[in-house]
């Protein structure tokens, strides 16, 4: 029977360093998608087929979301959103598979997403408005409210981290007590709406990113694109 742990194990230690089961995972979790991408990459320069069009798909969907949240070339989003979604999508079904905890279901893997989340927003801020120009929303529509502005970001980056992480443990621990109960028969429906959920958390959490990047250079005119 799988057991579910809700703090991290430890693995190895190198030094201080704990090496955890949720890095691991990670760590496998990074090394297939980019053996994945190099031979899908490889293959469409020899002989485009049903695979170009499923990437080619993907990476339009994208595109057009960027296009649709933001002004601004969606290239300087596009890899670092799509990375986002391919890399947690990826995180939030690991857990299926035998032998993998699900690493977004560890809050330091959700919170250092989220801190990543929160920083592209100071990024493209200041990268399309300038330092100077990018604080100035700090003081809006006074001075006196700063501490609150300072409060607001932090706590959204927080629940951010919490709900992700929150929705991957509380299906990991679903799927735990019915396979104690039910066995191995009913838990398969619940697999593949866990799968559903996955992608779906995945999505929700590059769309709020795109959110705060928009609110982060709100006060920049619009631009073509």
């Amino acid at each position: 029977m799988k057991t579910l742990h809700v703090f991290p194990e430890t693995i190895f230690s190198v030094g201080p360093v704990r090496i955890t089961d949720t890095i691991v995972t990670t760590w496998f979790i990074m090394v297939v998608i980019i053996a994945v991408c190099y031979f899908l990459t490889r293959k469409l320069s020899v002989k485009p087929g049903i695979c170009q069009e499923i990437l080619e798909a993907i990476f339009e969907a994208i595109e057009k979301t960027i296009k649709d949240a933001l002004p601004l070339n969606p290239w300087m989003v596009l890899p670092v959103l799509g990375t986002f979604w391919i890399i947690i999508g990826a995180s939030n079904m690991a857990g299926l598979i035998p032998g993998l905890k699900t690493p977004t279901a560890d809050l330091n893997t959700t919170f250092a997403f989220a801190v990543i989340s929160y920083s592209m927003t100071h990024v493209f801020g200041i990268a399309t408005q300038g330092l100077k120009g990018y604080l100035i929303h700090y003081k809006e529509p006074t001075w006196i409210l700063l501490p609150f502005h300072i409060i607001a970001e932090v706590t959204r980056t927080v629940a951010l981290a919490v709900r992700l992480f929150g929705n991957m443990l509380s299906g990991d621990m679903v799927a735990v007590i019915l396979l104690g109960i039910a066995g191995l028969l009913v838990p398969v429906p619940f697999s593949l709406l866990h799968i559903v959920i996955g992608l779906i958390q995945a999505y929700i959490f590059g769309v709020l990113t795109l959110v705060f990047i928009a609110g982060g250079i709100r006060t920049k005119p619009e631009k073509e694109t």
